[in-house]
């Protein structure tokens, strides 16, 4: 059966008319849907019990909750939701009066990041606009969401893009783009992101020098990282809209004073920021992390030669939810973790 969660005002227009509704139906079903986030066509009370029968005949709504969770000693939440006979994770990231959650895109990755964890999942498919929808919408007191979980967003973005219109439209969720945040690691798709989203953009960049980065990341030979910068720098960021390279340290490998000035070289004239992040040793020793000091310094250097940066702090790490650690680990576990 056809899905109802992911749908346009249009969409939706078009499956009140296909069940004998009027055309305004479909602003009704939005409004269900989106504002009020009901999980069954009975709580559609405007909507009449003929209109209702003739919905639930030919389509679901499409919500469903997560089948395991995890609790991190910093309150951070993992989430696991099943998709068929796939899995995925969310991590929820409580902090003072904010909620950030980190939604998935796709089932696994096919970027192949040495250093991601999430990468040696392999690629399972695309997740719909439904799917990645169901993740935010198991939450109600979310401040900010961003696009950091399992995938790589542009490498699906016809249905992140859908989902993305969801959110900020006013027939939807009428959220503002600005507190919504899209990653990538720089492949072409971006720039239609970039002409068609007023969302914020976060590029993983991790190192300045090609040769280096390729050599890690292999996206770089689809789109390096100059062209990623040269790409960026043809939009305005002097408004609202941000744009932020995340950036994880690993001691002797990306974190010297050749990197830095290379930063700065590289993004000279960019309203922008950097997020170094600490590497998780336990994923992999042959990328061992920088140490405090050097990370300091390497923020301090960059920060004092006109780019703002801040060192972003570990959430969640003890139960495999930090940066590049989601691999589906909890659809391991025999019972429900509280």
């Amino acid at each position: 059966m056809d899905v109802l969660l992911g749908k346009t005002l249009e969409e939706l227009q078009a499956v009140a008319l296909s069940v004998g509704l009027q055309k305004f139906a479909g602003k009704q079903l939005a409004e269900w849907l989106y504002v009020r986030r009901v999980t069954s066509f009975d709580e559609m009370t405007n909507i009449s019990l003929k209109g209702r029968e003739a919905l639930k005949a030919a389509y679901t709504i499409g919500r469903h909750d997560p089948v395991r969770e995890a609790v991190s000693v910093d309150g951070t939440r993992k989430y696991l939701f099943a998709i068929g006979d796939q899995f995925i994770e969310s991590v929820y990231i409580p902090e003072d009066d904010r909620a950030t959650l980190c939604v998935s895109t796709q089932m696994g990755c096919k970027m192949g990041c040495r250093f991601c964890m999430t990468g040696t999942l392999g690629f399972h498919g695309q997740l719909p606009a439904a799917e990645i929808l169901n993740q935010i919408f198991y939450f109600d007191d979310l401040s900010n969401i961003v696009y950091m979980g399992e995938g790589e967003p542009m490498d699906n973005l016809d249905n992140v893009l859908r989902s993305l219109e969801i959110m900020t439209a006013p027939y939807g969720c009428a959220w503002s783009p600005k507190r919504i945040t899209v990653s990538t690691v720089g492949i072409p798709a971006m720039k239609r992101f970039l002409d068609e989203s007023e969302c914020h953009l976060a590029v993983s960049m991790h190192n300045p020098f090609a040769v280096e980065r390729a050599a890690i990341m292999p996206a770089e030979k689809m789109l390096s990282i100059t062209e990623v910068v040269q790409l960026i720098k043809q939009y305005d960021w002097s408004h609202q809209r941000r744009v932020s390279f995340e950036y994880i340290c690993w001691g002797g490998s990306n974190d010297s004073p050749r990197h830095a000035k290379e930063l700065l070289r590289l993004l000279k004239g960019l309203n922008c920021r950097i997020n170094l992040i600490r590497f998780h040793e336990g994923v992999d020793r042959q990328f061992p992390a920088s140490n405090e000091k050097q990370m300091e310094w390497f923020r301090d250097y960059l920060t004092d030669n006109g780019i703002t940066t801040t060192i972003r702090r570990s959430r969640g790490e003890d139960i495999l939810a930090a940066c590049g650690m989601l691999v589906n680990a909890l659809s391991q576990c025999a019972d429900k973790q509280t």
